[in-house]
């Protein structure tokens, strides 16, 4: 496999993707709405109207999908949950539409998803690939990505789906959100889990999934060593240089400034790695402080 197919890719980790993929000696372009705006080879696509260059998926050996609405950027009207879910589903089927029209295929999809699916808060209980969905809108958006991907498998497509978890990148997401204030503080009572992992280690998994093909299915796409918001954001706060205080932002003054969107930040999943860590994967920043310290060295 030589050629990558990347949805996403002006996203975090799709930044991080294409470059590790290109100093390995792989070719990616990116599917955009604006390929000649792209600083990367890139081909069109428009989800809404769904519509893209075929010529995309005669050129691509693989396909990494990572396509979707930020879902913690805006508050959640009405219309920005039919986007969240909407970016996910109406993009998958739009490969899948035209990959069905196709003789030749591509070898892998790998596909982005979300620890989400296991429900908004699953307390101190360690959750692996067979546990159940969660009943909260983003567990029901994840049931419906990770549902619309399977037509891959239709066409023989050996198909991998990472259940992503928090990234930490200096770069953007929540990291970036955590140390922000002038003075951090922990989210809630901050005892809730944050299953994390390092931006280069997400980016190596892809690629391992890549190379690998006895790598097939679900996989939790986290490190081995989720943490407590409180101890994240005190150790972040340390590597920043910024001061701490252990009293938790309200509750209740988080719900009142993002509205449902506060369920994301007050609830917390913690996730074993046990099944990538199986296929062979090696993290390059298994522990909490050594992932901040490279981080915020940059």
């Amino acid at each position: 496999m030589k050629n990558i197919l990347v949805t996403g890719g002006s996203g975090l980790i799709g930044k991080e993707l294409t470059s590790k993929l290109t100093d390995q000696g792989y070719q990616v372009a990116w599917l955009s709405r604006n390929p000649e705006n792209k600083p990367q080879k890139s081909f069109a696509w428009d989800i809404q109207k769904q519509e893209m260059d075929k010529e995309a998926l005669d050129w691509c050996d693989a396909i990494i999908h990572l396509a979707g609405a930020g879902v913690a950027e805006k508050k959640w009207t009405q219309e920005r949950k039919q986007e969240i879910l909407e970016s996910r589903t109406l993009s998958t089927q739009l490969l899948v539409n035209n990959l069905r029209t196709m003789d030749k295929r591509p070898a892998v999809v790998i596909a982005a998803s979300g620890i989400n699916y296991y429900g908004y808060d699953t307390g101190d209980r360690l959750v692996a690939e067979g546990e159940p969905a969660g009943e909260d809108f983003l567990a029901e958006v994840v049931k419906k990505w990770e549902k619309a991907t399977e037509e891959f498998e239709v066409f023989g497509i050996r198909t991998v789906r990472f259940r992503l978890g928090i990234v930490l990148s200096a770069a953007g997401g929540a990291l970036t959100e955590l140390v922000k204030p002038p003075v951090t503080a922990p989210l809630g009572n901050g005892k809730q889990y944050m299953s994390w992992i390092h931006i280069e280690d997400i980016a190596n998994m892809f690629i391992h999934a890549l190379a690998n093909s006895g790598i097939h299915g679900i996989y939790n796409a986290v490190g081995p060593t989720p943490v407590s918001n409180a101890i994240l954001t005190q150790r972040a706060a340390k590597f920043k240089g910024k001061p701490f205080i252990n009293i938790g932002v309200p509750g209740f003054a988080l719900k009142l400034a993002l509205g449902e969107l506060a369920n994301l930040v007050l609830g917390g999943i913690r996730v074993s790695n046990d099944k990538i860590h199986s296929s062979g994967f090696k993290y390059q920043f298994p522990e909490l402080d050594a992932a901040l310290k490279n981080i915020f060295k940059k």
